[in-house]
């Protein structure tokens, strides 16, 4: 358990995830939190993070910075996903576990399992076939991270452990019109359908394959009951257990906004893996579940895209 007084270092905190578990530590009590925006400190460099963790000497380390980005720009910047992404990991879990730092958590994305993986996708899956092309380099570097707490783990006795949430939305999402995930940039796109009048919405793909989503408080709180009650090697996958399609998904996010005219499908545009639902039943095991409802999480991603106006226009 993370002692109420403890150092902690959430990496980060500016992003969706990161920003959810600062929300989530100064709830339950924890005031001791370490930030720094990317332009006091570039994960990127070296010994810039190894200075940082040298005078903070931090006692728990939240690794939720990362280069993120929808399929577009996962397939427009191959190189830069991967070497920003595998450079930040190895910097801070490397500072980290140079500097005696008692636990690391670090977070990655279900995108690291194969593309046509048994569905739901156990923890097991990992490594067994192929990956999704579409985001191969984001995944690669995931697993990179996630490998190398394991083999920090096997090889020092450190206690790294990783935990790979499903498909994220909420407050502090990015809603770029082309380098977001897909809820924010329907959010944006019906939005601007609305206020416009749009009379029809083009989406991209067939509509057809299946997605889970999970409220980033939600994963907040599950990042912050896995530091606190799991030790282990094996990743941990973080989610709901339910999905949808997404045209449901679509049809639902038109409904939240009260867009009411039509919705068309793109068939040009990529789709990316057909189906992808996390096997939950690990952490329900452990005694987590989630608790916000896909459409009140989406009423309140809206409300935070219509309070947020910079944000939107990211």
């Amino acid at each position: 358990m993370m002692e109420k007084d403890a150092k902690i270092y959430v990496a980060g905190h500016r992003g969706m995830v990161g920003s959810a578990i600062v929300r989530g530590l100064e709830k339950q009590g924890y005031h001791n939190i370490i930030t720094r925006t990317h332009k006091e400190l570039d994960l990127i460099r070296q010994s810039d993070v190894e200075d940082f963790f040298e005078q903070e000497k931090p006692d728990y380390v939240f690794l939720a910075a990362a280069k993120v980005g929808g399929i577009i720009a996962n397939q427009e910047a191959l190189a830069d996903f991967m070497y920003d992404n595998v450079m930040l990991e190895m910097n801070v879990i490397n500072s980290a576990f140079k500097n005696h730092v008692k636990k690391l958590e670090f977070l990655g994305s279900s995108c690291i399992y194969p593309r046509l993986a048994p569905q739901p996708i156990s923890e097991k899956s990992l490594l067994t076939s192929s990956l999704e092309q579409t985001n191969e380099a984001y995944a690669l570097a995931k697993i990179s991270g996630l490998k190398y707490c394991e083999y920090l783990n096997r090889q020092y006795g450190t206690n790294y452990i990783s935990a790979m949430p499903t498909n994220l939305y909420g407050a502090n999402d990015n809603y770029h019109p082309t380098h977001s995930h897909v809820v924010p940039a329907l959010i944006r796109r019906f939005h601007e359908a609305k206020i416009n009048n749009l009379k029809t919405v083009s989406c991209w793909g067939s509509g057809t394959p299946l997605r889970e989503f999970l409220y980033v408080d939600d994963l907040a709180d599950a990042s912050i009951f896995l530091m606190n009650n799991y030790e282990g090697n094996e990743t941990v996958n973080v989610g709901t257990g339910k999905e949808l399609t997404i045209k449901e998904l679509t049809e639902l996010v038109a409904k939240v906004i009260g867009y009411q005219g039509e919705i068309t499908w793109d068939s040009t545009k990529p789709d990316g893996t057909p189906r992808k639902l996390l096997d939950v039943s690990k952490l329900k095991g452990l005694g987590w579940t989630y608790s916000v409802e896909l459409e009140d999480g989406l009423k309140l991603a809206y409300e935070d895209f219509l309070n947020n106006p910079v944000r939107a226009e990211r």
